[in-house]
């Protein structure tokens, strides 16, 4: 093992972090998108759990505002990540109207758009919610 010997070894983030990743999803993947975000998808040839690029501009707000929606984000696909396939990528892009979304409806507003996005993205039918 290397590193601090007083360092815990951490759970590997399921979380794209290199521009290569980024770039290569942008120009292979497939994009859906809806008034508040793009969704990008790419399948990966390694096995892992799907992960999970932002990119949140200044268009969206301010230091604070990007800051909120990519927390979001990343709760939310926390929470819809199992609808999909093992070994995926996949980039967010915010637009202008995800701050007015966080906003209004918080957390629960960003899951269902990231939701739908996945659903119309893997060709599974949402149930509709009251």
């Amino acid at each position: 093992m290397t590193g601090r010997p007083d360092a815990r070894p951490r759970a590997s983030r399921a979380r794209l972090s290199r521009s290569a990743d980024f770039e290569r999803v942008f120009r292979q993947g497939r994009s859906h998108a809806c008034r508040e975000f793009v969704l990008y998808l790419f399948p990966r040839d390694d096995e892992g759990p799907p992960r999970l690029g932002l990119s949140v501009s200044r268009k969206v707000g301010g230091a604070v505002q990007r800051n909120r929606v990519k927390r979001l984000l990343r709760e939310a696909f926390v929470l819809e990540r199992s609808q999909l396939p093992a070994s995926t990528d996949a980039v967010v892009v915010a637009r202008r109207e995800a701050w007015a979304l966080v906003e209004r409806e918080g957390l629960e507003g960003v899951r269902q758009a990231l939701a739908d996005l996945i659903a119309r993205a893997t060709g599974r039918a949402r149930e509709a919610s009251a």
